[in-house]
């Protein structure tokens, strides 16, 4: 009774006039930039993140999670009309909302996408108001120790459950660590790695390193591989689904919300594989398997109420232990460091207000997007017309200008740029990006972590070693194994279902020449990617046709 006491208060944050104001703001934003090709809304949030800095914390997280819903409904909507995902959970929704549009479905596909995302983000949000405080609650009793070895899986699981290359993943986790660690080191008062630069004695900012990494890397990329040939947009008529619709909608509906919201609730978790299991589950629970591959509605309706029940879930280890798992959710708490406030376990006994304000927002948005989308598809499918080459000039123009106006320094303008070249070397090479956000924002709460349990110690190693952190620790060394361990494990288990989703995919896209679609890291640089983004990559950017 006491999460739903202060969700109510919650509520009384939420909706005044400026939050409620900039929550519906931040739905309009997010739908209408995610809807663009090749912008999913890591990016999205990114791009905006430097023209909050005027506003208080509360409405500026309030507005960034209406965009970071909106983002998700603009992802699929690009899935479905354009078979070009904004972010790699939408991939699995293009196998059937695109079949869906090109057989003359695409308002049935958007309407059951958007019913889909209200249903399960709503009931996920309750659960996140509920199940939240009680793991805050557990963690605040962790010792310095435990939280060093949550952060270290935090470090090796995103980097090597998910990713198709743990050296990779790993490099790029190297890269984020390196650059949070330039500055003064507050302990003894040295600069590190600043090589005598006054302007980085304080570090770089982390709003500049996600939107080089993210804006800027992203435009860039798109810039290097842009073809002219014009966009084959589907028309999109009044989404309305018909009593058939209904009845097979509302079961991948409640499905997808219990398979997306476990996994996104688990550091690391992320939304991708859920999406895939989703799928799966449906093609063989659906009393019209012949349909799928060939534009059926269960295939839309399970993994978009799975994307937007994991999207609710990842937010209970980043308001509890300051860990996102997915780069939006790296984003969004770049944008919650960036006012000072450290994230972990005790955010909800220091920043209740913005807590349960952010939670209760989320209801206001997903009601929202319900009641201004469905009407608005039309509107927001005649934004896919504007042409790339202008909307990518005005991605790298936005993303200077709000670097320079946060500080009004020329020199976080010059490190904007070079930490955007630094993303597009980063997808030249396959590097994930969400490891390196992820190594920026955690390594120095991790680093201090550190000390403190060895100070405890007073140096000595087995003051990183308690029954709970060696718990941790035997999972990390499973992690960093599995490869091994898996050749002994039966052959029927979950990899087999995720290569069989992926192969729907990757025949999907195969067949419209499409095969750019699957390569996910291209899109958000979350190189966690699945099977066919690994086989389909090429070196094709996001949203470009083949030849």
């Amino acid at each position: 009774m006491d999460a739903l006491t202060e969700l109510m208060g919650g509520f009384g944050t939420a909706l005044t006039p400026t939050n409620l104001l900039y929550a519906l703001l931040g739905v309009l934003l997010g739908t209408a930039i995610g809807v663009l090709p090749g912008i999913g809304p890591a990016m999205t949030i990114a791009l905006l993140l430097p023209l909050t800095r005027g506003l208080d914390v509360t409405t500026a997280i309030i507005m960034f999670a209406g965009i970071y819903y909106g983002g998700m409904y603009g992802g699929s909507t690009t899935s479905i009309l354009l078979n070009t995902p904004g972010e790699s959970a939408s991939v699995v929704t293009a196998i059937e909302g695109n079949k869906m549009a090109k057989s003359g479905r695409a308002a049935q596909a958007l309407a059951t996408a958007a019913i889909g995302s209200f249903v399960a983000g709503t009931i996920a949000t309750l659960l996140l108001a509920l199940v939240a405080p009680l793991v805050a609650d557990l963690a605040v009793e962790v010792s310095p120790a435990d939280t060093f070895a949550i952060m270290l899986l935090a470090f090796i699981a995103v980097t090597s459950v998910l990713g198709s290359s743990r050296v990779r993943g790993l490099a790029a986790l190297g890269i984020g660590l390196t650059i949070g660690l330039i500055g003064i080191d507050f302990t003894s008062g040295q600069q590190r790695l600043t090589f005598g630069v006054p302007e980085l004695a304080d570090g770089i900012d982390v709003i500049v390193v996600a939107v080089g990494l993210f804006a800027v890397g992203e435009a860039l990329w798109t810039a290097a591989h842009l073809r002219r040939r014009p966009l084959d947009i589907t028309p999109v008529g009044n989404p309305r689904m018909s009593r058939a619709d209904w009845s097979r909608s509302w079961k991948p509906w409640l499905r997808g919300t219990a398979i997306g919201f476990p996994f996104g609730a688990v550091p690391a978790g992320g939304a991708e594989i859920p999406t895939f299991l989703s799928y799966v589950t449906e093609k063989r629970l659906s009393k019209h398997p012949e349909e799928f591959g060939k534009g059926a509605i269960e295939g839309v309706a399970g993994p978009e109420a799975t994307n937007n029940a994991s999207a609710a879930g990842g937010l209970v280890p980043l308001l509890t232990l300051g860990i996102p798992t997915t780069a939006t959710a790296a984003v969004m708490l770049a944008a919650i460091t960036s006012y000072g406030i450290e994230p972990g376990p005790r955010l909800f006994e220091t920043e209740p207000v913005l807590v349960w304000g952010l939670i209760a927002s989320l209801f206001i948005g997903n009601t929202a997007l319900l009641v201004l989308n469905l009407p608005l598809a039309p509107l927001w499918a005649r934004l896919l017309r504007i042409p790339r080459t202008y909307l990518y000039a005005g991605i790298l123009f936005f993303s200077c200008l709000g670097a320079y106006a946060a500080d009004a320094s020329s020199f976080d303008l010059f490190l904007l740029l070079a930490i955007g070249a630094l993303g597009f070397m980063m997808r030249r090479f396959g590097l994930p990006i969400l490891p390196a956000i992820i190594g920026v924002i955690l390594g120095p709460f991790a680093e201090e972590e550190l000390r403190q349990a060895l100070q405890i110690s007073n140096g000595a190693l087995s003051g990183l070693v308690d029954p709970f952190a060696i718990v941790v620790y035997v999972i990390v060394a499973l992690i960093l194994l599995w490869p091994v361990v898996r050749r002994f494990l039966p052959r029927r288990s979950i990899v087999p279902v995720l290569t069989e989703a992926a192969h729907e995919i990757e025949e999907s896209h195969s067949h419209h020449g499409l095969t750019h679609a699957v390569s996910v890291e291209r899109h958000v640089g979350d190189h966690r990617g699945d099977r066919a983004g690994d086989s389909a990559g090429g070196s094709r950017g996001p949203g470009e046709p083949s030849g």
